[in-house]
This record gives structure tokens, C-alpha cells and sequence, in this order.
């Protein structure tokens, strides 16, 4: 059966999520996320709750790994960060933004078609 710290990991790479994308989600640093995956330091409830709200995960299954790893579908991380950016900008960059968008899908598209 797997230990906490490699349940840590198996939930940041089925995020998709770098040691430090991850770590800056929960407020941590990103050498004590790195210490808690390799197991070097203890997964304290504080982490564990954490983890549990930012991402939808199960403290269950963190702890023991009983049941499924999330408990709704896990956020899309990089949707929010592309929201955050939009909301800061003004209208004339929101509008380029969509422009720039527009034609990354229609390359995409093109692309896939091949």
C-alpha cells in the first residue's frame, strides 16, 4: 500500500502540477511540498486539509487511501489562472486576449485536422 507522501505526489501529477505550481496553491513553500512528496517530513493535518479543500481531494483517502482521491472534480487549475489574467486586464487587452485565442484555436483545429 502506498505511503502519504507518495499519495501527495499521485495527487499533484494527476493535477498536472509542478512541485512549486503546487505548493503555491496551499500557501506552502515549495522545498517543504518537496521535502513532504519524498517523505523526508511529516504530512501534518494542517497540509493534509489544505490539500483537501484547494483541490477536492479526499482526507481519507490522502491518509489511508481508502476510497476514490477526489471527492468532486478536481479544479482546472490553469482555467483560473487564464480567468485571473482576464480579469485584470482592461477592455482593449480582454478584447486582444479573445483575438489571440480565436486564432490559437483555429491553428489548433487546422493542425488536428492534418
Amino acid at each position: 500500500m502506498k505511503q502519504v507522501h507518495e499519495r501527495l505526489k499521485e495527487i499533484r501529477t494527476s493535477l498536472n502540477l509542478s512541485i512549486r505550481e503546487f505548493s503555491k496553491q496551499i500557501y506552502i513553500s515549495h522545498s517543504l511540498y518537496g521535502e513532504l512528496e519524498l517523505g523526508h517530513r511529516k504530512t501534518t493535518d494542517r497540509i493534509i486539509q489544505l490539500i483537501s479543500s484547494r483541490f477536492n481531494v479526499s482526507k481519507d483517502w490522502i491518509k489511508t487511501g481508502d476510497g476514490e482521491m477526489f471527492t468532486s472534480p478536481p479544479p482546472d487549475i490553469k482555467l483560473e489562472r487564464i480567468i485571473e489574467i482576464y480579469n485584470t486586464l482592461d477592455g482593449m487587452l480582454k478584447d486582444c486576449l479573445l483575438e489571440q485565442s480565436d486564432i490559437l484555436l483555429k491553428i489548433y483545429k487546422d493542425k488536428t485536422k492534418k
